[in-house]
């Protein structure tokens, strides 16, 4: 942070997410496909720095989950557009320092890069001498992408809808364990959506229309009923990991529940990390599958 030593300081935390309900709605004419999806802060989080003066804007990350190739060139860093929205919203003729150090897997289904973003727009609403206020920081959230306007908020639980901009708050549940199994490639998010897209028109069958009330969530075994990821039906013929992790999960949280406990395993967003949520005093202990993974532990 030496760079950074000059001006007000913001450090904020930028907490990951795993979906524990994820359907893809039909195609909208732009080419965008809707979601409803039931997001679930987690404990995992990276560390943002945000400083403002009259120095040039720089963005900087590093950490333990920095990919070996870096994250490309920082204008086209979520967090850096982040950053240029506000200041366009607000009006505001400064400069901007952000550093991000990283502890989320990256491409991994978790929101890091998104986190990341909402962070950023925390920090900047709590320095900028006119504040937009929470409604105008959620319509940036928006967009920035599906997962931003959860992130940009303090809130544990929340049923989002439509491009991830359209959130209803739950009321958080009991403290949960989440075993996160990780991989060094993740999965494109785009050739995600393609191919479910394909798929869908090759079924050619009507998209499916939901209905859960808000109550559907008021138990960890009311989740676990609903749980599922449209992307499951596509992401294991993508990403080798994916397909011999995720049955292998799949089991565990099975036994767990024939056991009497509440379990449930999935793949977060667009993959490819997998996750086992369980009772804080069990443990699981998936094996690692050719290609090498990480295994983290975790709190809900």
């Amino acid at each position: 942070m030496s760079a950074f030593s000059s001006g007000p300081l913001r450090v904020e935390r930028a907490h990951a997410k795993v979906n524990l309900l994820l359907r893809i709605l039909a195609r909208e004419a732009g080419g965008y496909h809707g979601i409803e999806t039931l997001f679930q802060r987690l404990d995992l989080h990276d560390r943002v720095y945000v400083t403002v003066n009259d120095n040039p804007c720089v963005l900087q990350c590093d950490g333990p989950s920095m990919p070996p190739q870096g994250l490309g060139p920082p204008e086209q860093n979520l967090a850096w557009r982040a950053a240029n929205a506000f200041c366009d919203a607000a009006n505001w003729q400064t400069g901007w320092q952000v550093s991000i150090e990283k502890h989320i897997p990256v491409g991994g289904g978790l929101g890091g890069g998104s986190a990341d973003a909402a962070a950023v727009l925390r920090g900047l609403e709590a320095l900028c001498p006119t504040p937009l206020g929470p409604a105008r920081l959620l319509e940036i959230a928006g967009t920035l992408g599906a997962d931003v306007p959860f992130l940009v908020g303090n809130i544990p639980l929340a049923w989002g809808w439509g491009r991830g901009d359209r959130l209803l708050p739950l009321a958080p549940l009991p403290a949960m364990a989440v075993t996160l199994v990780t991989f060094a490639e993740g999965v494109n998010t785009g050739a995600a959506y393609g191919a479910f897209a394909k798929a869908r028109e090759a079924g050619g069958a009507a998209v499916p229309a939901y209905a859960y009330p808000p109550e559907a969530f008021a138990s960890w075994h009311q989740v676990a009923a609903l749980a599922a990821n449209d992307f499951e039906q596509v992401v294991p013929a993508l990403h080798a990991g994916v397909a011999a992790v995720l049955p292998v999960l799949r089991d565990e949280a099975a036994r767990l529940r024939a056991d009497g406990h509440v379990a449930m395993a999935l793949m977060s967003g667009s993959g490819a990390t997998c996750f086992v949520l369980h009772p804080p005093e069990l443990r699981v202990a998936p094996e690692a599958p050719a290609g090498g993974m990480v295994v983290r532990t975790g709190t809900v």
